[in-house]
């Protein structure tokens, strides 16, 4: 009964590690996701190349620049390459 006991806590383990990682690491098949929503909010009504700061994920202010990315605005931290174009 112990060794039952062990072995379904042992793949109860493994599947929660599986989900965490896949969580941390999206797929690689498929378009890469888009900006994050605060990145374009701070380009809301500027120009393409104009100097915006909004708040990061953690709660530091990003220092970035409105670049298109496809159909959408999105501010791109300084100092990152611009998006290759589209085809």
């Amino acid at each position: 009964m112990k060794v039952i006991k062990h072995w379904m806590l042992t793949a109860a383990l493994a599947g929660c590690a599986l989900g965490a990682s896949a969580q941390n690491n999206p797929p690689q098949d498929g378009p890469p996701p888009g900006p994050p929503p605060e990145a374009v909010a701070a380009c809301k009504d500027k120009a393409e190349g104009a100097k915006v700061q909004f708040k990061g994920r953690h709660g530091d202010t990003v220092n970035a620049i409105c670049r298109k990315m496809g159909e959408v605005l999105a501010a791109m931290p300084e100092g990152m390459p611009p998006p290759p174009p589209q085809r």
